[in-house]
Order: structure tokens, then sequence, then C-alpha cells
């Protein structure tokens, strides 16, 4: 991995991260919670399964596998099972809210969602784009 990928792969991070941070805070304040309720463990675990989901993503955008669909489902399913090994683990720590499982699938699926649409988008104008270059 050269240096240019890991410095994106970082600010990705780091921007999904802090969003996800704030608008959790900014719920909890709108509900009247002013401390978070799960402390800093739940900061240190909300890194960890994003780390995940990103290295994940990151590394099915390298996948030779095609239709990209098939590469996105691909890197999907470990991902998720490794998302929920770590909150199973956490459950060895204290333990676990009725709905971990279901709110971990819900908030991974949909950032990893959220992230395909725009890495589709992205190669679709870069595709375009090539096209259009190879005409002139």
């Amino acid at each position: 991995m050269n240096k240019k990928k890991l410095i994106r792969m970082v600010s990705i991070y780091s921007v999904i991260y802090t969003a996800i941070t704030l608008l959790s805070s900014v719920l909890y304040l709108c509900n009247g919670v002013y401390e978070d309720p799960s402390g800093n463990w739940h900061e240190l675990d909300r890194a960890m399964i994003l780390l995940i989901g990103i290295a994940a993503f990151e590394l099915c955008t390298k996948l030779p596998v095609k239709p990209l669909i098939l590469r996105y489902v691909t890197a999907y399913i470990p991902s998720l099972l490794l998302a929920f090994a770590y909150v199973w683990s956490t459950g060895l720590r204290e333990p676990l809210a009725k709905t971990a499982y279901r709110d971990i699938w819900i908030n991974f699926t949909s950032l990893f969602v959220l992230l395909c649409i725009i890495n589709t988008v992205i190669y679709i104008f870069k595709k375009k784009r090539g096209q259009k270059r190879e005409k002139e």
C-alpha cells in the first residue's frame, strides 16, 4: 500500500468516525441524555467496527472479481461476520444490549451500502470519462 492510499484511507476513516460520533452526540442531546451511557468503551468499539468496515471496503475495491456487485458481496459477508465476532467479544467485557446484533447489522450494513454506492458512482463516472477521451 503506497503512502497516498494510506492517507486516503485514514482520511476517510477519520471523517466518517467524526461524523458518526457527532451525530450520536446530537441524538443523545436531543433525547435529554447529557453523557454517553456506554462510556469510553463505546467510543473504542465504534472505532474498531468502523476500522473493520473501512479495511474491508478498501480491500474489496481491489478484488479482481466482476461484476462489481459480486465484489461488494465478497467483501461484505466476511467483514460483517468479523463485526459480529467483535460484538460477541465485547459481551465478555460487559453484558450486551438485547439489540446489539441487530444494531450492528443495521449500522454496518448502512455504512457499507453507502460506501458501495459512492464507489459505484465514482467508477461509472471514471469509466464514462475514459470513454469520452477515447472518442476524442
